[in-house]
């Protein structure tokens, strides 16, 4: 599947394999925002969860990522853990593109509704999940999902966010 708002780099949108895992990681590594995980984590989350997860490719660098899982509990949810896009790629849209082209994927699949948890303190993520609403006609939704002194050496509270139920994108 290919397509991105950017009409001058071709991205290419797909299902990652474990061979992804350590550019990833990389580029995990590289962005302070982000939790990092070992790269033994993505490398399995890119064996057992590929059909849930993305990775936004110019050539053969990977130039973004998402990472996802439907919930067992709630199959027809979407949770969306973690997703970055490479610093400097100049890719207009990437971010919104990834979701989306992932988004899409699940939603043929029978989902939804997404989720996802942030802090309250990272606007760029707030306001990208209130453009996955309205591209999916969709409501948000709030709520604590774990407090800091819920988490080991939690420094803010994390939030869920549920959207949907998802409209096709017109």
């Amino acid at each position: 599947m290919t397509g991105s708002l950017s009409e001058k780099t071709e991205v290419r949108y797909r299902t990652p394999t474990p061979k992804d895992a350590v550019p990833v990681w990389r580029m995990v590594v590289d962005e302070p925002m982000l939790d990092d995980n070992s790269s033994y984590h993505y490398t399995l989350w890119f064996r057992d969860f590929a059909k849930t997860s993305m990775v936004a490719t110019v050539g053969e660098d990977i130039v973004g990522f998402m990472t996802g899982y439907r919930r067992p509990d709630e199959p027809d949810t979407f949770f969306i853990w973690q997703a970055a896009v490479k610093p400097g790629s100049g890719i207009s849209g990437l971010g919104i593109d990834i979701l989306a082209n992932a988004i899409d994927l699940q939603l043929a699949a029978g989902a939804k509704y997404v989720e996802t948890s942030v802090s309250e303190q990272n606007k760029p993520i707030t306001m990208l999940l209130r453009m996955v609403a309205n591209a999916y006609d969709a409501d948000i939704h709030t709520e604590p999902l774990f407090l800091a002194e819920e988490l080991p050496g939690g420094d803010h509270d994390e939030i869920l966010y549920r959207i949907g139920p998802l409209n096709p994108r017109a």
